[in-house]
């Protein structure tokens, strides 16, 4: 991915062209074999690395005009660092093993036209006093660079993450295979989050076509033609995320006591089913095996021809599972609270949210102090609760 980038884009092919050593790495573009002068008034080599601003895989005019420095802060011919472009110096670790050491400033007054013009300008600054020292040090050394993207599990830059310098934090879960045993409302909303995370498989579980009810509870939109395709859920979101991932898995099943053995090969669990029955066999398969999962639910009710309801989002790991059983009903009856049938997006959406975010705890990405399994938001009271918390 990273060549096939450089090679569609004027501004990073000019760079390569003219000898540097340039490769896209997470979102970052880096330069690397900048010559410049250290403290000790010795010619040194350090990179330069900068966010990458893209639509598609187009780039267009950087967002910032700060670049961050990986090696010690370069300085005059004399010695005394280079002041002028100094923005703060600290170690920070953007992606792997990207860690940058220094950031710099230097801002025109119209910014940076694009990358070619925001890189060149810094490396003239940067290499000026090693290039005084010794006038053969260059900065292109027409070094081929291997493409090392091809794990990559998008098809394109997460260009998100690395803009808001999260890469290295949103990479805890690039390891894991998730499961997600139903997509109707919640479930879909789930999927679609889930599939903006570089985890490397995402396996789909439901038996269901998407019909056109579903269209008005999930993400996206469908077409007239979509809907008249009678295509099955799995296919049809496997379909339309395919444009974004890889790693998509669509299994055209109900989950029950002769299919559950599927679930085996994930690492998580998102339950959004409503029977009862179901979640018993599916709950019970996953705490043998200890795999942790999370399980939602919504149950509205009409009140004087108003909505009232909870929106519940139930957590089990190793450490804290026992609380299931107690909090969620496994019967299937009408008058089962999270058993209803009221669907709306927005209560989908929020329960999908506040599944993932917990998620999301679990794997290190969000500080998580109180640790609470099971979530509660009235709605007419706007009062959001957790409880069970693990020790």
């Amino acid at each position: 991915m990273s060549q096939q980038l450089i090679n569609h884009n004027p501004d990073l092919k000019k760079l390569r062209d003219e000898g540097l050593e340039v490769e896209v790495k997470g979102g970052y573009l880096i330069v690397s074999h900048v010559p410049y002068v250290n403290s000790q008034k010795q010619i040194c080599y350090g990179r330069l690395v900068s966010s990458l601003t893209l639509s598609g895989n187009k780039t267009l005019k950087p967002n910032t005009h700060v670049i961050q420095f990986i090696g010690t802060h370069p300085c005059h011919k004399d010695g005394r660092e280079i002041i002028e472009i100094k923005h703060n110096s600290q170690n920070q670790r953007l992606v792997d093993d990207l860690v940058v050491n220094h950031a710099f400033s230097n801002k025109p007054s119209n910014g940076y036209v694009d990358n070619h013009e925001k890189f060149t300008r810094y490396i003239e600054i940067i290499s000026a006093p090693a290039k005084s020292i010794d006038p053969t040090v260059t900065e292109k050394t027409f070094k081929v660079i291997a493409d090392n993207d091809d794990n990559c599990v998008f098809n394109y830059l997460d260009t998100n993450s690395s803009r808001a310098g999260i890469s290295i934090i949103s990479d805890k879960v690039k390891h894991q295979k998730i499961g997600i045993v139903g997509l109707g409302g919640t479930g879909a909303y789930i999927f679609d989050l889930v599939a903006k995370t570089p985890v490397s498989e995402i396996h789909l579980f439901d038996g269901d076509e998407y019909a056109q009810h579903n269209a008005f509870r999930s993400p996206g939109a469908a077409t007239v033609d979509e809907l008249n395709q009678h295509v099955k859920k799995v296919e049809y979101f496997k379909r339309k995320y395919s444009h974004m991932r890889k790693g998509i898995f669509a299994h055209d099943m109900f989950i029950n006591s002769t299919t559950v053995h599927k679930l085996s090969k994930c690492d998580f669990i998102f339950v959004s089913i409503d029977k009862g029955e179901v979640k018993k066999i599916i709950f019970d398969f996953l705490r043998r095996n200890n795999i942790p999962f999370i399980d939602v639910g919504i149950g509205l009710e009409i009140v004087n021809e108003q909505l009232i309801g909870i929106v519940r989002t139930t957590t089990s790991t190793e450490s804290q599972h026992a609380h299931v059983y107690e909090r969620i009903s496994f019967s299937d009856g009408e008058h089962d609270v999270y058993s209803t049938n009221v669907q709306i997006a927005e209560l989908n959406a929020f329960n999908a949210t506040m599944a993932v975010i917990k998620w999301k705890k679990l794997a290190g990405i969000y500080q998580d102090l109180n640790h609470e399994h099971h979530s509660t938001y009235s709605l007419n009271v706007d009062l959001l609760t957790g409880d069970n918390h693990a020790a």
